[in-house]
């Protein structure tokens, strides 16, 4: 099976629509709706525990089950002056740590994340080496 029948396949298990993701040049973005999406169609459930946080800095641990599979997974938001500084331009650091959990363990559970699938939240640290273009874009490889 090839990445875009795969892609294809995941997509319509888990009812994505064109809106609820995007293409960039080296991988996919799914947005916070379709993170949402995904885990109801998963039953995946997650809990949390925050493990810094600061004004401008947070980290939290992500507990996510699905079926009988569960993984734990981090995330962190830091607030810089600019992206070189941090990796996020909010001023809702902890929100956006945990925003960036959920999406990382339904995707890592989903297993999405080995077919370079992301979730818009983490976008922000990608601005660092990839710039993204902020316009949605429909994705050219996967058709719904």
């Amino acid at each position: 099976m090839t990445k875009k029948e795969q892609l294809n396949k995941l997509f319509k298990e888990n009812g994505l629509i064109k809106e609820d993701f995007f293409a960039h040049q080296h991988y996919t973005i799914i947005t916070r709706r379709g993170i949402e999406k995904i885990q109801a169609a998963k039953n995946i459930k997650i809990t949390y525990d925050v493990i810094e946080c600061k004004p401008n800095f947070a980290v939290v641990k992500a507990y996510a089950t699905m079926n009988e599979n569960t993984i734990e997974t981090f995330a962190s938001a830091l607030r810089g002056a600019t992206y070189k500084e941090g990796n996020t331009s909010n001023w809702y650091v902890m929100e956006t740590a945990e925003k960036r959990c959920m999406s990382r363990a339904v995707l890592k559970l989903a297993g999405l994340y080995e077919h370079d699938v992301f979730g818009e939240e983490e976008a922000d640290a990608f601005k660092k080496s990839n710039p993204i273009n902020n316009k949605q874009k429909t994705q050219k490889d996967v058709k719904n």
